[in-house]
């Protein structure tokens, strides 16, 4: 991704050094949230223009990181929400054997890609947001536009589904996947 373009501001090496900074960080997020590289790039790529756009009320805002995580899940549920618009009803409902994960014990950061890979994407969005980058419940529903009772059942259901999964009680060997 190229960084020529900088906001038309005076700041533009804040802008450019924030960026080149978190875009790695960025990339993993965006991938944690939705489960596949390539929409990762392209949920990355429009935060990266929106701050541009917007640097100067961003940078002044005191918490810009908090702003490109609000761009990323938002994004993410409008090109979710697009998607579903565009989908053409078919006579019969194609199989999909849902195929277990091979549960990778290599590192813990594998295993948890693994495991979320296997939730809808909603419930893989809650548990990011509240685990990952440690959000409340509240903080969590304000990103989502949803209520705080929704956050706390699909939270509940998502841990539940993982808990469940073949093979992820003997790789957490007796520790607890996230306390109850």
């Amino acid at each position: 991704m190229s960084h020529d373009l900088c906001p038309p501001t005076r700041d533009a090496d804040g802008y450019r050094e924030y960026v080149s900074d978190r875009l790695d960080g960025w990339r993993r997020t965006a991938y944690q949230l939705c489960g596949n590289w390539h929409t990762a790039e392209d949920l990355v790529s429009t935060a990266v223009l929106k701050i541009m756009r917007h640097w100067a009320r961003v940078s002044a805002a005191g918490n810009p990181d908090a702003y490109v995580r609000r761009i990323l899940v938002r994004t993410l549920l409008d090109e979710r929400r697009r998607a579903r618009q565009a989908e053409l009803p078919v006579e019969t409902v194609p199989e999909h054997a849902g195929a277990p994960i091979e549960i990778d014990t290599v590192t813990d950061r594998r295993t948890l890609v693994s495991l979320l890979t296997v939730l809808p994407p909603s419930r893989r969005r809650i548990l990011v947001l509240r685990y990952v980058y440690d959000l409340s419940v509240e903080e969590t529903a304000a990103y989502l536009g949803c209520s705080p009772g929704n956050v706390k059942s699909q939270t509940a259901r998502a841990l539940t589904a993982l808990r469940s999964r073949p093979g992820v009680a003997e790789l957490l060997g007796g520790r607890e996947l996230i306390a109850r």
